[in-house]
């Protein structure tokens, strides 16, 4: 990924991701890590989109949840997290759950095996089957940080969230390019949607405009090998 951002473009690891006095590596394929906790964070997982569209007579590939899982396997693979909080609509819509395939359900729960894991509520899905396993919350708080589905514009804590679908458009080499990204500004981070199926909103669209009231924000844009961070005045809108 070659993006003509100055700060943005420079080799080397890639900055953290921080809140607070909190250090987070933002990973490439979507999920943000606290090494401190070993805690491994994704969001909008969207499991069972394909089927909840088939319902519908909408025919995609039945394999979203095959390879959100996949990726979410080897984000555990690699980083080994003690607890894993997943923030909310993990699945597509109410009876996502209810429909997971036995494959998948078993796959789930080789995934949790040793570890705390975390389902926040979404607005897909406010509610789980109770044989997927895991604890369920609302919110959740972790020192001084608050871990919810939807950003809240007054939060008095420290805030990690999901629900919008971060993405930045960025200049490239051969034009521009539209990647999912974290979105931070020190004090909140939104998580880019972590669903093979999820699609995206661009990180200038007036949904996020209250949450940070003009302050200076920073796109964390998922590349290939690396994340890189621009702030949000050098994102292009749609």
């Amino acid at each position: 990924m070659n993006i003509a951002i100055p700060q943005a473009s420079h080799a080397g690891s890639p900055p953290a991701l921080d809140l607070g006095a909190a250090s987070f590596v933002a990973d490439t394929m979507g999920a943000l890590y606290w090494p401190e906790e070993r805690l491994l964070v994704v969001a909008d997982l969207h499991l069972e989109k394909g089927s909840a569209y088939a319902r519908r007579r909408v025919f995609l590939p039945p394999y979203d949840t095959a390879m959100t899982l996949a990726a979410l396997s080897a984000l555990i693979a690699r980083y080994m997290p003690l607890a894993v909080i997943a923030l909310g609509d993990s699945f597509h819509d109410v009876e996502g759950g209810a429909r997971l395939p036995a494959q998948f359900r078993a796959a789930l729960r080789q995934l949790q095996t040793g570890r705390h894991w975390v389902w926040i509520a979404g607005n897909h899905d406010p509610y789980l089957p109770e044989d997927l396993g895991g604890a369920r919350h609302d919110e959740l708080a972790i020192t001084n940080i608050v871990f919810r589905h939807e950003p809240t514009p007054n939060a008095e804590a420290f805030e990690i969230a999901g629900h919008l679908h971060p993405v930045a458009r960025v200049a490239g080499r051969a034009g521009s390019l539209r990647r999912r990204c974290f979105l931070s500004d020190g004090r909140r981070c939104i998580l880019p949607a972590f669903g093979a199926y999820a699609g995206g909103l661009n990180l200038h669209d007036q949904a996020f405009a209250p949450l940070f009231s003009g302050r200076e924000r920073f796109a964390h844009v998922m590349g290939r090998e690396r994340v890189y961070r621009i702030s949000h005045r050098n994102c292009l809108p749609d």
